[in-house]
Protein backbone atom coordinates (compact mmCIF):
# COMPACT_ATOMS: atom_id res chain seq x y z
CA UNK A 1 0.00 0.00 0.00
CA UNK A 2 1.15 3.54 -0.79
CA UNK A 3 1.74 5.42 2.45
CA UNK A 4 2.97 8.84 1.42
CA UNK A 5 4.16 10.95 -1.49
CA UNK A 6 6.60 13.86 -1.31
CA UNK A 7 7.01 16.10 -4.36
CA UNK A 8 9.51 18.90 -4.82
CA UNK A 9 9.69 21.43 -7.69
CA UNK A 10 7.59 19.42 -10.15
CA UNK A 11 5.83 21.61 -12.74
CA UNK A 12 3.32 23.66 -10.70
CA UNK A 13 4.09 21.95 -7.40
CA UNK A 14 6.68 23.66 -5.23
CA UNK A 15 6.47 21.43 -2.19
CA UNK A 16 3.83 18.81 -1.47
CA UNK A 17 3.67 16.09 1.18
CA UNK A 18 0.58 13.90 1.40
CA UNK A 19 -0.22 10.76 3.33
CA UNK A 20 -2.40 8.23 1.57
CA UNK A 21 -4.92 6.10 3.42
CA UNK A 22 -6.46 2.75 2.58
CA UNK A 23 -9.76 2.44 0.78
CA UNK A 24 -10.98 4.60 -2.12
CA UNK A 25 -9.75 8.19 -2.39
CA UNK A 26 -11.28 10.49 -5.00
CA UNK A 27 -9.17 13.30 -6.50
CA UNK A 28 -11.29 16.15 -7.77
CA UNK A 29 -10.77 19.73 -8.88
CA UNK A 30 -11.36 21.99 -11.82
CA UNK A 31 -9.89 21.17 -15.19
CA UNK A 32 -6.28 22.30 -15.32
CA UNK A 33 -5.90 22.40 -11.55
CA UNK A 34 -3.03 19.93 -11.69
CA UNK A 35 -4.51 16.50 -11.03
CA UNK A 36 -2.44 15.07 -13.88
CA UNK A 37 0.72 16.35 -12.17
CA UNK A 38 0.09 13.94 -9.30
CA UNK A 39 -0.20 11.08 -11.77
CA UNK A 40 2.96 12.25 -13.53
CA UNK A 41 4.74 12.25 -10.17
CA UNK A 42 3.61 8.74 -9.31
CA UNK A 43 4.48 7.51 -12.81
CA UNK A 44 7.92 9.08 -12.49
CA UNK A 45 8.70 7.53 -9.10
CA UNK A 46 7.63 4.08 -10.31
CA UNK A 47 9.87 4.08 -13.37
CA UNK A 48 8.31 6.13 -16.18
CA UNK A 49 10.61 8.05 -18.54
CA UNK A 50 11.99 11.24 -17.05
CA UNK A 51 11.32 14.55 -18.83
CA UNK A 52 13.34 17.62 -17.88
CA UNK A 53 10.30 19.70 -18.76
CA UNK A 54 8.76 18.46 -15.48
CA UNK A 55 11.22 20.54 -13.45
CA UNK A 56 9.50 23.68 -12.12
CA UNK A 57 10.74 26.92 -13.68
CA UNK A 58 13.62 28.37 -11.67
CA UNK A 59 14.48 25.11 -9.89
CA UNK A 60 17.62 23.05 -10.49
CA UNK A 61 15.95 19.71 -10.06
CA UNK A 62 12.65 17.99 -9.30
CA UNK A 63 12.23 14.99 -7.01
CA UNK A 64 9.48 12.58 -6.04
CA UNK A 65 9.63 10.19 -3.09
CA UNK A 66 7.01 7.54 -2.39
CA UNK A 67 6.85 5.19 0.58
CA UNK A 68 5.11 1.82 0.40
CA UNK A 69 4.26 -0.87 2.93
CA UNK A 70 3.90 -4.15 0.97
CA UNK A 71 2.61 -7.39 2.48
CA UNK A 72 5.23 -9.89 3.62
CA UNK A 73 4.39 -12.26 0.74
CA UNK A 74 4.45 -9.52 -1.92
CA UNK A 75 6.48 -10.24 -5.06
CA UNK A 76 8.43 -7.00 -4.55
CA UNK A 77 10.66 -8.66 -1.93
CA UNK A 78 11.82 -11.21 -4.50
CA UNK A 79 12.46 -8.42 -7.00
CA UNK A 80 14.57 -6.56 -4.43
CA UNK A 81 16.62 -9.68 -3.72
CA UNK A 82 17.19 -10.31 -7.44
CA UNK A 83 18.35 -6.70 -7.86
CA UNK A 84 20.76 -7.00 -4.91
CA UNK A 85 18.98 -4.32 -2.88
CA UNK A 86 19.27 -4.50 0.90
CA UNK A 87 15.97 -4.54 2.78
CA UNK A 88 14.13 -5.73 5.86
CA UNK A 89 10.79 -7.47 5.15
CA UNK A 90 8.94 -5.44 7.77
CA UNK A 91 10.35 -2.03 6.80
CA UNK A 92 8.78 0.78 4.77
CA UNK A 93 9.97 0.65 1.16
CA UNK A 94 11.18 3.98 -0.25
CA UNK A 95 11.26 4.80 -3.97
CA UNK A 96 12.80 8.06 -5.13
CA UNK A 97 13.36 9.75 -8.49
CA UNK A 98 15.44 12.87 -9.06
CA UNK A 99 15.28 14.80 -12.36
CA UNK A 100 17.89 17.55 -12.74
CA UNK A 101 17.72 20.30 -15.33
CA UNK A 102 21.13 19.16 -16.53
CA UNK A 103 22.37 15.58 -16.57
CA UNK A 104 20.65 12.22 -16.31
CA UNK A 105 17.85 11.40 -13.91
CA UNK A 106 18.65 9.24 -10.88
CA UNK A 107 16.60 6.53 -9.21
CA UNK A 108 16.84 5.10 -5.70
CA UNK A 109 15.25 2.24 -3.78
CA UNK A 110 15.79 2.37 -0.01
CA UNK A 111 18.39 5.09 -0.70
CA UNK A 112 20.35 2.65 -2.90
CA UNK A 113 20.93 3.75 -6.51
CA UNK A 114 19.26 1.63 -9.18
CA UNK A 115 18.73 1.96 -12.91
CA UNK A 116 15.36 2.92 -14.39
CA UNK A 117 14.64 -0.65 -15.48
CA UNK A 118 14.92 -1.98 -11.92
CA UNK A 119 12.85 0.92 -10.58
CA UNK A 120 10.15 0.25 -13.18
CA UNK A 121 10.00 -3.46 -12.35
CA UNK A 122 9.67 -2.72 -8.62
CA UNK A 123 7.30 0.19 -9.11
CA UNK A 124 4.92 -1.71 -11.38
CA UNK A 125 4.63 -4.46 -8.77
CA UNK A 126 3.48 -1.88 -6.21
CA UNK A 127 1.30 0.54 -8.17
CA UNK A 128 -0.80 0.42 -11.33
CA UNK A 129 -2.03 3.49 -13.20
CA UNK A 130 -4.94 2.91 -15.54
CA UNK A 131 -5.26 5.67 -18.09
CA UNK A 132 -4.83 6.34 -21.77
CA UNK A 133 -1.23 7.41 -21.29
CA UNK A 134 -0.12 4.82 -18.73
CA UNK A 135 -0.26 1.22 -19.91
CA UNK A 136 -0.80 -1.08 -16.95
CA UNK A 137 0.09 -4.75 -16.66
CA UNK A 138 -3.38 -5.52 -18.02
CA UNK A 139 -2.30 -4.16 -21.39
CA UNK A 140 0.85 -6.30 -21.61
CA UNK A 141 0.35 -9.60 -23.39
CA UNK A 142 3.26 -11.06 -21.43
CA UNK A 143 1.15 -10.74 -18.25
CA UNK A 144 -2.10 -12.20 -19.61
CA UNK A 145 -1.22 -15.85 -18.97
CA UNK A 146 -0.12 -15.12 -15.41
CA UNK A 147 -3.35 -13.20 -14.72
CA UNK A 148 -5.51 -15.99 -16.15
CA UNK A 149 -3.70 -18.66 -14.12
CA UNK A 150 -4.07 -16.59 -10.96
CA UNK A 151 -7.77 -16.01 -11.69
CA UNK A 152 -8.36 -19.75 -12.01
CA UNK A 153 -6.09 -20.73 -9.11
CA UNK A 154 -3.85 -22.85 -11.34
CA UNK A 155 -0.63 -22.22 -9.42
CA UNK A 156 -0.08 -25.85 -8.37
CA UNK A 157 -0.87 -27.15 -11.85
CA UNK A 158 1.54 -24.64 -13.39
CA UNK A 159 4.28 -25.79 -10.98
CA UNK A 160 3.56 -29.41 -11.90
CA UNK A 161 3.86 -28.55 -15.59
CA UNK A 162 7.09 -26.65 -14.98
CA UNK A 163 8.62 -29.53 -13.03
CA UNK A 164 7.60 -32.06 -15.69
CA UNK A 165 8.98 -29.82 -18.43
CA UNK A 166 12.36 -29.46 -16.75
CA UNK A 167 12.53 -33.24 -16.21
CA UNK A 168 11.64 -33.77 -19.89
CA UNK A 169 14.34 -31.33 -21.00
CA UNK A 170 16.90 -32.99 -18.74
CA UNK A 171 16.03 -36.41 -20.19
CA UNK A 172 16.27 -35.05 -23.75
CA UNK A 173 19.65 -33.48 -23.00
CA UNK A 174 20.92 -36.72 -21.46
CA UNK A 175 19.69 -38.66 -24.50
CA UNK A 176 21.38 -36.24 -26.89
CA UNK A 177 24.64 -36.42 -24.94
CA UNK A 178 24.49 -40.22 -24.90
CA UNK A 179 23.82 -40.36 -28.64
CA UNK A 180 26.81 -38.11 -29.22
CA UNK A 181 29.03 -40.27 -27.00
CA UNK A 182 27.87 -43.47 -28.66
CA UNK A 183 28.48 -42.03 -32.11
CA UNK A 184 31.96 -40.86 -31.14
CA UNK A 185 32.69 -44.16 -29.40
CA UNK A 186 31.61 -46.16 -32.43
CA UNK A 187 33.77 -44.02 -34.71
CA UNK A 188 36.72 -44.43 -32.37
CA UNK A 189 36.21 -48.03 -31.32
CA UNK A 190 39.44 -49.30 -32.87
CA UNK A 191 41.40 -46.46 -31.32
CA UNK A 192 39.73 -47.02 -27.93
CA UNK A 193 40.62 -50.70 -28.07
CA UNK A 194 44.24 -49.80 -28.73
CA UNK A 195 44.30 -47.22 -25.92
CA UNK A 196 42.74 -49.56 -23.39
CA UNK A 197 45.14 -52.36 -24.33
CA UNK A 198 48.17 -50.11 -24.10
CA UNK A 199 47.17 -48.57 -20.78
CA UNK A 200 46.18 -51.91 -19.27
CA UNK A 201 49.64 -53.20 -20.19
CA UNK A 202 51.16 -50.11 -18.60
CA UNK A 203 49.00 -50.71 -15.50
CA UNK A 204 49.51 -47.26 -14.02
CA UNK A 205 48.45 -46.94 -10.40
CA UNK A 206 46.86 -43.93 -8.76
CA UNK A 207 49.59 -41.43 -7.78
CA UNK A 208 52.33 -43.76 -9.01
CA UNK A 209 54.20 -41.10 -11.00
CA UNK A 210 54.50 -38.82 -7.98
CA UNK A 211 55.77 -41.65 -5.81
CA UNK A 212 58.35 -42.64 -8.43
CA UNK A 213 59.55 -39.06 -8.79
CA UNK A 214 60.08 -38.86 -5.04
CA UNK A 215 61.92 -42.20 -5.02
CA UNK A 216 64.15 -41.13 -7.93
CA UNK A 217 65.18 -37.99 -6.05
CA UNK A 218 66.17 -40.12 -3.05
CA UNK A 219 68.11 -42.57 -5.21
CA UNK A 220 69.97 -39.78 -6.98
CA UNK A 221 71.00 -38.36 -3.62
CA UNK A 222 72.13 -41.75 -2.26
CA UNK A 223 74.28 -42.32 -5.33
CA UNK A 224 76.28 -39.20 -4.56
CA UNK A 225 76.76 -40.38 -0.96
CA UNK A 226 77.97 -43.79 -2.10
CA UNK A 227 80.46 -42.29 -4.53
CA UNK A 228 82.06 -40.24 -1.76
CA UNK A 229 82.05 -43.04 0.80
CA UNK A 230 83.53 -45.49 -1.71
CA UNK A 231 86.40 -43.12 -2.38
CA UNK A 232 86.92 -42.79 1.38
CA UNK A 233 86.95 -46.56 1.80
CA UNK A 234 89.42 -46.88 -1.03
CA UNK A 235 91.71 -44.30 0.56
CA UNK A 236 91.46 -45.94 4.00
CA UNK A 237 92.11 -49.42 2.71
CA UNK A 238 95.16 -48.48 0.68
CA UNK A 239 98.21 -50.71 1.35
CA UNK A 240 100.59 -47.74 1.45
CA UNK A 241 99.10 -46.24 4.63
CA UNK A 242 98.76 -49.56 6.42
CA UNK A 243 102.24 -50.66 5.30
CA UNK A 244 103.80 -47.36 6.33
CA UNK A 245 102.21 -47.54 9.77
CA UNK A 246 103.37 -51.19 10.14
CA UNK A 247 106.88 -50.30 9.07
CA UNK A 248 106.93 -47.36 11.52
CA UNK A 249 105.69 -49.64 14.30
CA UNK A 250 108.46 -52.19 13.64
CA UNK A 251 111.17 -49.54 13.55
CA UNK A 252 110.01 -47.95 16.80
CA UNK A 253 109.80 -51.39 18.41
CA UNK A 254 113.40 -52.09 17.31
CA UNK A 255 114.49 -48.79 18.91
CA UNK A 256 112.74 -49.66 22.17
CA UNK A 257 114.77 -52.94 22.44
CA UNK A 258 118.18 -51.38 21.88
CA UNK A 259 120.60 -51.54 24.86
CA UNK A 260 121.48 -48.38 26.67
CA UNK A 261 118.66 -46.15 25.47
CA UNK A 262 117.84 -45.31 29.04
CA UNK A 263 121.11 -43.48 29.30
CA UNK A 264 120.42 -41.19 26.44
CA UNK A 265 118.25 -38.90 28.58
CA UNK A 266 115.75 -39.04 31.36
CA UNK A 267 112.42 -40.49 30.15
CA UNK A 268 113.66 -41.17 26.63
CA UNK A 269 112.68 -44.82 26.79
CA UNK A 270 109.21 -43.88 28.02
CA UNK A 271 108.67 -41.48 25.14
CA UNK A 272 109.71 -44.20 22.69
CA UNK A 273 107.12 -46.48 24.25
CA UNK A 274 104.51 -43.70 23.90
CA UNK A 275 105.38 -43.30 20.22
CA UNK A 276 105.01 -47.03 19.67
CA UNK A 277 101.61 -47.03 21.38
CA UNK A 278 100.44 -44.03 19.31
CA UNK A 279 101.41 -45.71 16.05
CA UNK A 280 99.65 -48.89 17.17
CA UNK A 281 96.48 -46.91 18.03
CA UNK A 282 96.59 -45.15 14.67
CA UNK A 283 96.81 -48.48 12.88
CA UNK A 284 93.89 -49.84 14.91
CA UNK A 285 91.73 -46.71 14.26
CA UNK A 286 92.60 -46.87 10.56
CA UNK A 287 91.28 -50.40 10.40
CA UNK A 288 88.20 -49.35 12.46
CA UNK A 289 87.45 -46.38 10.16
CA UNK A 290 87.58 -48.63 7.13
CA UNK A 291 85.17 -51.03 8.82
CA UNK A 292 82.70 -48.23 9.71
CA UNK A 293 82.74 -46.83 6.18
CA UNK A 294 82.02 -50.33 4.84
CA UNK A 295 79.10 -50.66 7.26
CA UNK A 296 77.68 -47.32 6.14
CA UNK A 297 77.94 -48.34 2.52
CA UNK A 298 76.16 -51.58 3.27
CA UNK A 299 73.42 -49.71 5.20
CA UNK A 300 72.67 -47.38 2.26
CA UNK A 301 72.31 -50.44 0.13
CA UNK A 302 72.31 -48.55 -3.16
CA UNK A 303 71.32 -50.55 -6.15
CA UNK A 304 72.16 -48.85 -9.41
CA UNK A 305 69.71 -51.15 -11.10
CA UNK A 306 66.90 -49.77 -8.89
CA UNK A 307 67.53 -46.20 -10.10
CA UNK A 308 67.51 -47.34 -13.68
CA UNK A 309 64.26 -49.19 -13.08
CA UNK A 310 62.60 -46.17 -11.47
CA UNK A 311 63.73 -43.82 -14.22
CA UNK A 312 62.55 -46.24 -16.89
CA UNK A 313 59.10 -46.62 -15.30
CA UNK A 314 58.73 -42.88 -14.77
CA UNK A 315 59.72 -42.23 -18.38
CA UNK A 316 57.04 -44.70 -19.57
CA UNK A 317 54.33 -43.03 -17.46
CA UNK A 318 55.24 -39.54 -18.58
CA UNK A 319 55.41 -40.56 -22.24
CA UNK A 320 51.93 -42.09 -22.03
CA UNK A 321 50.58 -38.98 -20.27
CA UNK A 322 51.92 -36.70 -23.00
CA UNK A 323 50.48 -38.99 -25.64
CA UNK A 324 46.99 -38.93 -24.13
CA UNK A 325 47.14 -35.34 -22.88
CA UNK A 326 46.60 -35.96 -19.21
CA UNK A 327 48.62 -35.82 -16.03
CA UNK A 328 50.84 -38.87 -15.28
CA UNK A 329 49.02 -39.44 -11.98
CA UNK A 330 45.65 -39.45 -13.83
CA UNK A 331 46.46 -42.29 -16.23
CA UNK A 332 44.44 -44.78 -14.16
CA UNK A 333 41.33 -42.54 -14.27
CA UNK A 334 41.87 -41.89 -17.97
CA UNK A 335 41.95 -45.65 -18.52
CA UNK A 336 38.67 -46.07 -16.63
CA UNK A 337 37.00 -43.43 -18.83
CA UNK A 338 38.25 -45.08 -22.03
CA UNK A 339 36.96 -48.42 -20.78
CA UNK A 340 33.57 -46.80 -20.15
CA UNK A 341 33.46 -45.36 -23.67
CA UNK A 342 34.58 -48.65 -25.16
CA UNK A 343 31.89 -50.51 -23.21
CA UNK A 344 29.39 -47.90 -24.38
CA UNK A 345 30.26 -48.54 -27.99
CA UNK A 346 29.91 -52.27 -27.44
CA UNK A 347 26.59 -52.10 -25.54
CA UNK A 348 25.12 -49.03 -27.26
CA UNK A 349 21.78 -50.61 -28.09
CA UNK A 350 20.90 -51.33 -24.48
CA UNK A 351 22.13 -47.95 -23.13
CA UNK A 352 20.44 -45.97 -25.89
CA UNK A 353 17.16 -47.81 -25.49
CA UNK A 354 17.12 -47.04 -21.76
CA UNK A 355 17.78 -43.33 -22.35
CA UNK A 356 15.17 -43.16 -25.12
CA UNK A 357 12.62 -44.85 -22.87
CA UNK A 358 13.32 -42.35 -20.09
CA UNK A 359 12.92 -39.42 -22.48
CA UNK A 360 9.62 -40.81 -23.83
CA UNK A 361 8.24 -41.24 -20.32
CA UNK A 362 9.37 -37.74 -19.31
CA UNK A 363 7.69 -36.24 -22.36
CA UNK A 364 4.49 -38.16 -21.64
CA UNK A 365 4.48 -36.85 -18.05
CA UNK A 366 4.91 -33.29 -19.25
CA UNK A 367 2.31 -33.74 -21.97
CA UNK A 368 -0.22 -35.01 -19.42
CA UNK A 369 0.45 -32.04 -17.10
CA UNK A 370 0.33 -29.59 -20.03
CA UNK A 371 -2.93 -31.11 -21.31
CA UNK A 372 -4.51 -30.76 -17.87
CA UNK A 373 -3.31 -27.17 -17.70
CA UNK A 374 -4.73 -26.44 -21.15
CA UNK A 375 -8.09 -27.93 -20.18
CA UNK A 376 -8.28 -25.80 -17.03
CA UNK A 377 -7.23 -22.71 -18.94
CA UNK A 378 -9.93 -23.24 -21.53
CA UNK A 379 -12.55 -23.36 -18.79
CA UNK A 380 -10.99 -20.35 -17.05
CA UNK A 381 -10.90 -18.38 -20.31
CA UNK A 382 -14.65 -18.84 -20.74
CA UNK A 383 -15.32 -17.93 -17.11
CA UNK A 384 -13.15 -14.80 -17.23
CA UNK A 385 -14.68 -13.69 -20.53
CA UNK A 386 -18.17 -14.00 -19.01
CA UNK A 387 -17.11 -12.22 -15.81
CA UNK A 388 -15.71 -9.27 -17.75
CA UNK A 389 -18.82 -9.16 -19.94
CA UNK A 390 -20.98 -8.78 -16.82
CA UNK A 391 -18.92 -5.76 -15.80
CA UNK A 392 -18.93 -4.05 -19.21
CA UNK A 393 -22.63 -3.24 -19.68
CA UNK A 394 -23.06 -1.19 -16.48
CA UNK A 395 -19.96 0.78 -17.45
CA UNK A 396 -21.46 1.91 -20.77
CA UNK A 397 -19.30 -0.56 -22.68
CA UNK A 398 -22.08 -2.93 -23.69
CA UNK A 399 -21.03 -2.94 -27.33
CA UNK A 400 -17.51 -3.98 -26.44
CA UNK A 401 -16.88 -7.72 -26.51
CA UNK A 402 -14.02 -9.37 -24.65
CA UNK A 403 -12.50 -12.80 -24.98
CA UNK A 404 -9.50 -14.67 -23.69
CA UNK A 405 -7.69 -16.15 -26.65
CA UNK A 406 -5.72 -19.37 -26.22
CA UNK A 407 -3.47 -19.85 -29.24
CA UNK A 408 -1.69 -23.23 -29.50
CA UNK A 409 2.02 -23.04 -30.05
CA UNK A 410 4.32 -25.62 -31.57
CA UNK A 411 6.11 -28.18 -29.47
CA UNK A 412 9.33 -26.31 -30.04
CA UNK A 413 7.72 -23.18 -28.57
CA UNK A 414 6.00 -25.04 -25.75
CA UNK A 415 7.65 -25.06 -22.42
CA UNK A 416 7.29 -24.99 -18.70
CA UNK A 417 4.23 -22.75 -18.85
CA UNK A 418 2.13 -24.84 -21.17
CA UNK A 419 1.17 -25.31 -24.79
CA UNK A 420 -0.66 -22.09 -25.51
CA UNK A 421 -0.14 -18.36 -25.64
CA UNK A 422 -2.74 -16.35 -23.76
CA UNK A 423 -3.91 -12.97 -24.98
CA UNK A 424 -6.85 -10.76 -24.08
CA UNK A 425 -8.74 -9.45 -27.12
CA UNK A 426 -11.58 -6.96 -27.59
CA UNK A 427 -14.05 -6.09 -30.28
CA UNK A 428 -14.94 -2.42 -29.83
CA UNK A 429 -17.72 -2.40 -32.46
CA UNK A 430 -19.91 -5.26 -33.67
CA UNK A 431 -18.51 -6.99 -36.75
CA UNK A 432 -15.19 -5.19 -36.50
CA UNK A 433 -13.34 -8.28 -35.34
CA UNK A 434 -11.27 -8.94 -32.24
CA UNK A 435 -8.02 -7.07 -31.73
CA UNK A 436 -5.51 -6.46 -28.90
CA UNK A 437 -6.60 -4.36 -25.92
CA UNK A 438 -4.60 -1.38 -27.18
CA UNK A 439 -7.15 -0.98 -29.96
CA UNK A 440 -9.37 0.76 -27.39
CA UNK A 441 -8.40 4.29 -28.40
CA UNK A 442 -10.59 6.37 -26.09
CA UNK A 443 -8.89 7.23 -22.81
CA UNK A 444 -12.15 7.08 -20.85
CA UNK A 445 -13.16 3.77 -22.42
CA UNK A 446 -9.73 2.29 -21.75
CA UNK A 447 -9.87 3.30 -18.08
CA UNK A 448 -13.40 1.86 -17.74
CA UNK A 449 -12.40 -1.33 -19.49
CA UNK A 450 -9.39 -1.66 -17.19
CA UNK A 451 -11.79 -1.18 -14.27
CA UNK A 452 -14.05 -3.94 -15.57
CA UNK A 453 -11.14 -6.30 -16.11
CA UNK A 454 -9.66 -5.45 -12.74
CA UNK A 455 -12.98 -6.12 -11.03
CA UNK A 456 -13.21 -9.51 -12.71
CA UNK A 457 -9.63 -10.26 -11.64
CA UNK A 458 -10.05 -8.77 -8.19
CA UNK A 459 -8.91 -11.94 -6.41
CA UNK A 460 -5.68 -12.38 -8.38
CA UNK A 461 -3.40 -10.18 -6.29
CA UNK A 462 -1.00 -7.85 -8.06
CA UNK A 463 -0.24 -4.25 -7.20
CA UNK A 464 -1.66 -3.09 -3.89
CA UNK A 465 -2.37 0.44 -5.16
CA UNK A 466 -4.58 1.14 -8.19
CA UNK A 467 -5.04 4.56 -9.78
CA UNK A 468 -7.80 5.22 -12.33
CA UNK A 469 -7.59 8.41 -14.36
CA UNK A 470 -10.99 9.74 -15.42
CA UNK A 471 -12.68 6.38 -15.85
CA UNK A 472 -15.92 8.42 -15.89
CA UNK A 473 -14.88 10.46 -18.93
CA UNK A 474 -17.83 10.98 -21.26
CA UNK A 475 -20.42 9.29 -19.06
CA UNK A 476 -22.71 10.29 -16.24
CA UNK A 477 -25.76 9.23 -14.28
CA UNK A 478 -26.14 5.51 -13.71
CA UNK A 479 -22.87 4.70 -15.49
CA UNK A 480 -20.92 7.06 -13.22
CA UNK A 481 -22.62 5.50 -10.22
CA UNK A 482 -21.63 2.03 -11.46
CA UNK A 483 -18.03 3.20 -11.84
CA UNK A 484 -18.00 4.55 -8.29
CA UNK A 485 -19.47 1.32 -6.95
CA UNK A 486 -16.78 -0.74 -8.64
CA UNK A 487 -13.95 1.49 -7.48
CA UNK A 488 -15.28 1.20 -3.94
CA UNK A 489 -15.59 -2.57 -4.33
CA UNK A 490 -11.97 -2.84 -5.47
CA UNK A 491 -10.86 -0.79 -2.46
CA UNK A 492 -12.06 -3.45 -0.03
CA UNK A 493 -8.73 -5.26 -0.35
CA UNK A 494 -6.61 -2.68 -2.19
CA UNK A 495 -5.86 0.98 -2.12
CA UNK A 496 -7.67 2.85 -4.90
CA UNK A 497 -7.22 6.44 -6.06
CA UNK A 498 -9.51 7.83 -8.73
CA UNK A 499 -9.16 11.10 -10.65
CA UNK A 500 -12.73 12.09 -11.44
CA UNK A 501 -15.00 14.88 -12.63
CA UNK A 502 -18.11 12.91 -11.72
CA UNK A 503 -19.98 13.81 -8.51
CA UNK A 504 -21.39 10.26 -8.39
CA UNK A 505 -17.91 8.73 -8.43
CA UNK A 506 -16.59 11.26 -5.88
CA UNK A 507 -19.52 10.55 -3.56
CA UNK A 508 -18.75 6.82 -3.66
CA UNK A 509 -15.23 7.36 -2.30
CA UNK A 510 -14.17 6.78 1.29
CA UNK A 511 -12.50 10.22 1.29
CA UNK A 512 -11.82 13.07 -1.10
CA UNK A 513 -8.92 15.33 -2.05
CA UNK A 514 -9.34 18.59 -3.95
CA UNK A 515 -6.54 19.64 -6.27
CA UNK A 516 -6.48 23.37 -6.88
CA UNK A 517 -4.28 26.18 -8.08
CA UNK A 518 -3.50 29.18 -5.94
CA UNK A 519 -1.39 32.30 -6.34
CA UNK A 520 1.46 31.91 -3.84
CA UNK A 521 2.78 35.35 -4.71
CA UNK A 522 2.22 37.78 -7.57
CA UNK A 523 2.83 35.98 -10.82
CA UNK A 524 3.52 32.61 -9.16
CA UNK A 525 0.75 30.00 -9.45
CA UNK A 526 1.20 26.73 -7.59
CA UNK A 527 -0.84 23.55 -7.23
CA UNK A 528 -2.00 22.38 -3.80
CA UNK A 529 -3.81 19.29 -2.54
CA UNK A 530 -6.40 19.64 0.20
CA UNK A 531 -7.84 16.76 2.18
CA UNK A 532 -11.51 17.59 2.59
CA UNK A 533 -13.55 17.19 5.75
CA UNK A 534 -17.24 16.30 5.56
CA UNK A 535 -18.52 19.85 5.08
CA UNK A 536 -15.80 20.71 2.57
CA UNK A 537 -16.55 17.53 0.71
CA UNK A 538 -20.23 18.44 0.52
CA UNK A 539 -19.32 21.82 -0.97
CA UNK A 540 -16.92 20.26 -3.49
CA UNK A 541 -19.48 17.73 -4.74
CA UNK A 542 -22.07 20.51 -4.95
CA UNK A 543 -19.61 22.51 -7.07
CA UNK A 544 -19.14 19.47 -9.32
CA UNK A 545 -22.93 19.31 -9.73
CA UNK A 546 -23.68 23.00 -10.37
CA UNK A 547 -20.42 24.62 -11.48
CA UNK A 548 -18.85 27.74 -10.03
CA UNK A 549 -22.12 29.01 -8.51
CA UNK A 550 -23.16 26.59 -5.75
CA UNK A 551 -26.88 26.56 -5.06
CA UNK A 552 -28.84 25.12 -2.17
CA UNK A 553 -30.34 22.66 -4.60
CA UNK A 554 -26.82 21.50 -5.52
CA UNK A 555 -25.94 21.10 -1.86
CA UNK A 556 -29.09 19.04 -1.31
CA UNK A 557 -28.28 16.85 -4.29
CA UNK A 558 -24.70 16.45 -3.06
CA UNK A 559 -25.92 15.42 0.37
CA UNK A 560 -28.24 12.90 -1.22
CA UNK A 561 -25.36 11.40 -3.20
CA UNK A 562 -23.20 11.13 -0.09
CA UNK A 563 -25.96 9.52 1.92
CA UNK A 564 -26.69 7.03 -0.86
CA UNK A 565 -23.04 6.01 -1.24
Amino acid sequence: MLQSVSIRSLVLIDQLDVEVESGFTALTGETGAGKSILLDALSLVTGASADRGLVRAGAKLASVTASFEPDQDHIVWRLLAEAGIDYEPDEVLLLKRVVPVEGASRAFVNDQPVNARVLRSIGESLLEIHSQNAASALMRVSEHRTLLDAYAGLGDLVKESQGAWHAYQAAETALHDLETQISEAADNQAWLTHVVGELELLAAEEGEASRLADKRAVLLQSEKLIDNLSEAKKALSGSEIEGALGHASRLIDRVSRMNGIEAISDGFADRVQLAAAAVERTLIELLEAGSVVSDVLQEIGHDSGSLESVESRLFSLRTAARKYRCEPDELDRFLDEQKRLLALSETQTESLAAAQNLAVKAKASWQAAADSLSKERQAAAIALSEAVARELAPLHLGRVRFKVSLMPISEGESGANGQERVEYLVETNPGQGFAPLKSIASGGELARFSLALKCALSETGGAGTLIFDEADQGVGGAVATAIGERLLRLSSDRQVLGVTHSPQVAASASRQWRVQKAEAEPGKILTHVLKLNESERLEEIARMLSGSSITDEARAAALKLLEAA
